[in-house]
C-alpha cells in the first residue's frame, strides 16, 4: 500500500512539472557554445566585417602559394597522355626512395600492401577487393602520378593529402616495388658529386703597423 502511494505521488509530481512548463520560456541551457558556435564561419556574412563577410574570397585566377597547376585532364584521354608523356622531375636517389617508402606506407600500403601485391590490411579484411598486384599492370611514372592526383575506380584522390613533391617520391617507390616483383633492378640516377677546390694557403709575412711606425 505504501509503495502504491509513493508511486502515485511521484506520477503527480512529474505531471505537475510537465504541465507547468512554458514552451515560450525554455529551461536553463548548459554549455550553450555546444549548440551555437561563437566562432565565425569561413566566408560567413556578418555585419561586423567590411563588406559584411568574414573572409574575402580569393581573387579570380590566383592560386595558393606553392601550388602548381596540373595540365592533364581527369579523363581517359588525360590518363593516356600522362601515361605516355609525364615524367618524374625528381632525381631517382636513395634518399627520395626512402622518403617515398615512408609516404607509401602511410597512404598506400593499407590497400596495396607493403610489397605492392594488392594484399593490404583492408583487402585482408575484405573491406576492399580486386586490387591488382603492380607486376600485373602496365603502369608508368606518369600514370601512377595521374592516378594519385585524381583517383581511379574505388581509389580516391590523394591530391589533398600530399603535395607535388611527395607524390613524385611515392611514384619512385611504387616503381621500385614493381621492379622487385618483376625481378628487375630499380632505377637510380648517378648523383653529381660536388667538387670543392682546395684553397691555397698563403705564407705572406704579417706586417705589424705599430712596429713599422715605431721605426719612423
Amino acid at each position: 500500500m505504501k509503495n502504491t502511494v509513493k508511486i502515485l505521488a511521484l506520477v503527480i509530481i512529474v505531471i505537475s512539472a510537465i504541465s507547468c512548463q512554458d514552451s515560450k520560456k525554455p529551461n536553463y541551457q548548459y554549455f550553450p557554445n555546444m549548440y551555437a558556435s561563437s566562432g565565425y564561419e569561413t566566408y560567413g556574412e556578418y555585419k561586423v566585417f567590411n563588406g559584411e563577410q568574414e573572409a574575402m574570397t580569393p581573387v579570380e585566377g590566383t592560386v595558393s602559394r606553392g601550388w602548381m597547376p596540373y595540365d592533364y585532364k581527369d579523363s581517359p584521354e588525360g590518363y593516356a597522355l600522362a601515361k605516355d608523356t609525364l615524367k618524374n622531375p625528381l632525381p631517382y636517389t636513395e634518399e627520395n626512395l626512402a622518403e617515398g617508402k615512408e609516404l607509401y606506407t602511410i597512404y598506400c600500403g593499407i590497400c596495396h600492401g607493403a610489397k605492392g601485391k594488392g594484399k593490404g590490411e583492408l583487402v585482408k579484411r575484405e573491406k576492399i577487393l580486386g586490387i591488382p598486384s603492380y607486376d600485373s599492370r602496365e603502369v608508368t611514372e606518369g600514370s601512377i602520378y595521374h592516378v594519385m592526383y585524381y583517383g581511379i575506380n574505388t581509389m580516391g584522390s590523394y591530391a589533398a593529402q600530399t603535395n607535388e613533391e611527395e607524390r613524385w617520391k611515392i611514384v619512385q617507390y611504387v616503381e621500385k616495388l614493381k621492379a622487385d616483383l618483376e625481378g628487375r633492378e630499380v632505377r637510380l640516377d648517378k648523383e653529381v658529386a660536388i667538387v670543392v677546390e682546395p684553397v691555397e694557403e698563403t705564407h705572406e709575412p704579417v706586417v705589424d703597423n705599430h712596429q713599422e711606425d715605431a721605426h719612423h
